[in-house]
């Protein structure tokens, strides 16, 4: 590919009031006015004693600035401005500068964090009615939980502090702040975000974890879920999270961390109760057809937190794989992998609904890969803020994704900004009628032409007479 032209140095001149290089916006930005997102933050988030009184005017406003900001690829509060430019005024109103929001942020603490909250719950539930989201939400929605380190390294960082993470298999420090995140999922729909905190980097995994749980089980049955599974690893197998779960009639599927009591368990396990499971390299036996494979399966009953209120019974499943350490060992060497649910599926089966919860990653590298690249504030609150402002945008952009259709309803976050949102275009008004004059040939054009479709040409349901 070589240039086709010379070019002098005075030949790139920035001075086009009419271009517009982020088209995309428009529909999705569309969909966030359908789904009441503009509505919700302006009656949720209140800051009644701020320290700059003309910081926090108009939240709602430069709240959506931050989340535009955020479909559009912006992973720090100057690159907000990309939504400034060109003919971007000409067609959006309400548009605020990055020394504005970056004011606004700096007035949340932990309560306004929780409004915040509250709109991103509100909101999902909001994209659910309105797109099909969440399909097959009537069989069953998988709820996981999970959290990660994002690492900062500055020395004026809230909260900042050591915690533990797991880098190539291998644990370490790391200096850094730690969002707790809870998804909701089904069979054949990608995660979408329930909830958003951020924690300091030294937080326990599990600290709030029974909480978001309640409140990630109450956005599903307001989604219209049917039947939940709450899914996580050994920080989350805890008697709060079981409790959650019960409470609100969902079922769960948790790792138990390996203590005494869970090791003479699994040691009571009969040698014949193993059933091989088809694993990385398993093959099928051609007499019997059965998996001969390194890993195994069995379950076993067992009763959590027996000695507290809050005992319960349930099945215990163990996988075990071979030590890859000791590949010439005379007998072989297991690793037990063991977790805890009341589900009625058969136990291979069990097996791989649980490990699914690894789906939960995909969402943490959409995060890291767009506006979790950087936690861009010294301040706590506005980091808190900046989080639940990137969930928002990460839900919103879902829901875009699957109105564009084909592949888009499971693509990457960084795939849905470059083929929905960063699509160039320039401005015109022939006969007072405002028009987009888009790339001819631009690859996924029908499937852009399909999202502007649905939003642009939306026509709401009419009321019921009543």
């Amino acid at each position: 590919m070589q240039v086709s032209h010379r070019f002098a140095e005075e030949s790139a001149i920035f001075d086009d009031d009419h271009l517009v290089s982020l088209a995309g916006l428009v529909p999705v930005m569309t969909l966030a006015g359908q789904t009441r997102l503009p509505q919700l933050l302006a009656e949720k988030v209140s800051i009644t004693q701020p320290r700059i009184a003309s910081g926090t005017a108009n939240p709602g406003p430069k709240l959506a600035t931050v989340i535009a900001g955020m479909c559009a690829g912006a992973d720090c509060i100057d690159d907000v401005d990309v939504v400034r430019s060109g003919g971007m005024t000409t067609l959006f109103g309400g548009v605020y500068a990055p020394s504005t929001v970056g004011t606004l942020l700096r007035e949340f603490t932990f309560g306004h964090a929780r409004q915040l909250e509250s709109v991103l719950r509100e909101h999902l539930t909001a994209l659910c009615e309105r797109v099909d989201l969440l399909p097959g939400t009537h069989k069953r929605v998988f709820v996981d939980i999970d959290s990660l380190l994002r690492p900062v390294y500055g020395h004026a960082k809230q909260g900042a502090s050591y915690g533990h993470t797991k880098i190539a298999g291998k644990q370490v420090l790391r200096k850094g702040l730690s969002p707790l995140a809870t998804t909701l999922s089904t069979e054949h729909g990608a995660p979408v975000i329930a909830g958003m905190r951020l924690r300091a980097g030294k937080t326990g995994s599990g600290k709030g974890a029974g909480r978001m749980v309640a409140q990630a089980i109450g956005t599903a049955r307001a989604a219209g879920a049917g039947d939940i599974l709450v899914r996580g690893d050994s920080a989350y197998g805890s008697r709060s999270v079981v409790r959650a779960c019960r409470r609100a009639g969902a079922r769960f599927s948790l790792v138990l961390t390996k203590n005494a009591a869970v090791r003479r368990v699994i040691a009571a396990i009969g040698e014949d109760a193993w059933t091989p499971v088809k694993y990385p390299g398993a093959v099928r036996d051609p007499d019997t057809g059965e998996w001969i494979s390194d890993a195994e399966v069995a379950e076993i009953p067992y009763t959590a937190f027996a000695s507290t209120a809050d005992r319960v019974t349930a099945r215990l499943i163990v996988r075990r794989v071979k030590d890859a350490r000791y590949p010439d060992a005379l007998f072989p060497v297991w690793r037990y992998h063991p977790f805890f649910t009341n589900t009625a599926e058969p136990t291979a089966a069990a097996d791989i609904t649980h490990r699914r919860h690894a789906v939960i990653e995909t969402v943490f590298a959409d995060l890291i890969d767009g506006p979790l690249a950087h936690l861009p504030s010294g301040r706590f609150g506005a980091n808190s803020a900046w989080v639940l402002c990137a969930a928002i945008a990460h839900n919103l952009l879902r829901a875009c994704g699957v109105l564009a259709g084909d592949r888009h309803g499971h693509a990457r976050g960084a795939t849905l900004r470059r083929r929905i949102v960063t699509v160039p275009a320039r401005f015109a008004r022939p006969q007072r009628r405002p028009v987009l004059h888009l790339p001819r040939h631009w690859p996924g054009a029908t499937s852009w032409l399909r999202l502007w479709r649905s939003t642009i040409g939306f026509t709401p349901p009419s009321a019921m007479p009543i």
